[in-house]
């Protein structure tokens, strides 16, 4: 390696939220790093549009902070179960939060690379790199379709299909369960209607978040096992609507995806929410959800991976852009400890993984590990069996019929062993209390 003519210090591959935060965290220590994006602009290939956190863009944002080009704070969050002509809502609201921001990836991605050009990266897109160049087993470079570049370590953060880390076997291929296939359109709608609909305060000093659970629609009733959540987010003069399943389950049920989006949103509940909107943007994104048991070999000789690509994803709480903004934080961290050292050798790199020990990130990926496959072992009874039954009780207790409540509550109860097996409901308890153990007593 003392022969190779370097171009930088550090080279990142993708230039998402993980990417961006390694190159600032490296550039901010004086280092030469070149970030490296195949799209024509950052953000152009991304379809998320929804909460991003603030405490992770405070961390890495400190003094471009209150430039953030958000839309609205959210600040109400919402989980409804719906059933066939209802659902079943529980909100949290708190006008003094702002934990949460509405942020349009592609408005998000310009404004952080526009930050990171300020503090010294020097960014490169349009450009596809189609390998590293290994020598001795060390990686030491890129190459893209016009030239190649050197440096002593490499972070890659080009996304969950992440060709570059299959390159290197530090993952294997997913798995079509480990999949999300999520779909999205944002409907406009005038800023007013927003407001009225929502109940948010002109000033946008007010946002909604709310995700959705239940399948119970007309062209899903035959369907036996389909874990899939649906979201929705405001922001200034548009609505953003989607939702997610596994590619396995969408295979085996022989879902289209789009057929779940256009169900959720006809549904009672929704419709009225988005009724006269116009859809101006429809996008399809893969999100990998194999948490902690899928996590790739995270570092090797002059590499490290941040980000999607390492499957740095909570899909429980809708958390990614954070943990992908603070890995990449600390994978550029640890390429600045490495090159300090003048070490670029798997076992100094992986300081990375012990930083990554400390952090929130791999203790919530352990502490979440089993929650998604429980979930999606008893998919029918939380999309469909208990927000039915919820329905039921809630019919109960909001009626007046002339019929005593206690003989209908009685009759309900023991309804629970008539539409279902006692070892099936065993099944579901013994589920959720295995992930209410789990999180409770992560690390």
């Amino acid at each position: 390696m003392d022969n190779i003519n370097f171009n930088a210090d550090v080279i990142v591959v993708g230039a998402g939220p993980a990417g961006i935060s390694a190159a600032i965290s490296i550039a901010d220590e004086g280092k030469k790093v070149v970030l490296i994006e195949k799209a024509s602009y950052p953000g152009s290939k991304n379809m998320y549009g929804g909460a991003v956190y603030t405490s992770a863009l405070k961390e890495i944002f400190k003094q471009d902070f209150d430039s953030i080009p958000y839309e609205r704070i959210i600040n109400s969050h919402t989980w409804a179960f719906l059933n066939e002509t209802g659902s079943f809502d529980i909100t949290y609201s708190n006008k003094e939060s702002a934990s949460a921001y509405a942020i349009k990836r592609f408005n998000l991605e310009r404004w952080m690379i526009d930050c990171a050009k300020k503090r010294g990266v020097y960014y490169i897109p349009n450009t596809l790199v189609k390998k590293l160049i290994q020598i001795d087993s060390k990686v030491v470079g890129v190459e893209t379709e016009l030239e190649q570049y050197f440096a002593p370590i490499t972070i890659i953060a080009d996304g969950v299909n992440s060709l570059l880390a299959r390159e290197l076997k530090l993952r294997n291929n997913y798995n079509t369960k480990d999949i999300i296939l999520s779909v999205k359109e944002t409907i406009k709608l005038d800023k007013k209607t927003i407001e009225e609909r929502f109940n948010l305060s002109s000033d946008c000093k007010d946002g909604v978040n709310k995700q959705y659970f239940g399948y119970d629609f007309k062209s899903l009733k035959n369907i036996k096992k389909l874990f899939m959540m649906s979201f929705l987010y405001t922001f200034k003069d548009t609505v953003m609507i989607g939702v997610g399943a596994s590619l396995e389950d969408l295979s085996k049920n022989k879902l289209n995806i789009n057929q779940i989006l256009d169900e959720v949103k006809s549904h009672p509940e929704i419709y009225p929410l988005i009724e006269g909107g116009e859809t101006i943007e429809y996008s399809a994104h893969l999100i990998p959800e194999g948490g902690y048991k899928k996590i790739p070999k995270l570092t090797s000789n002059g590499v490290i991976i941040a980000g999607d690509a390492a499957g740095f994803i909570n899909s429980v709480h809708f958390e990614g852009t954070n943990f992908a903004l603070i890995s990449g934080k600390l994978a550029g961290e640890s390429a600045v400890y490495s090159l300090n050292q003048g070490d670029y050798s798997e076992s100094t790199l992986n300081i990375y993984v012990k930083k990554l020990q400390k952090s929130f990130i791999l203790k919530d990926l352990y502490s979440y590990r089993n929650v998604i496959e429980k979930l999606c072992s008893r998919s029918d009874s939380i999309e469909v069996y208990y927000p039915k039954k919820i329905k039921e009780l809630f019919e109960i207790i909001t009626s007046a019929n002339c019929i005593s409540k206690s003989s209908q509550i009685r009759n309900y109860a023991f309804s629970f062993f008539k539409d279902r097996s006692p070892k099936e409901l065993l099944k579901d308890a013994f589920a959720f209390i295995k992930c209410a153990i789990d999180v409770f007593f992560g690390k």
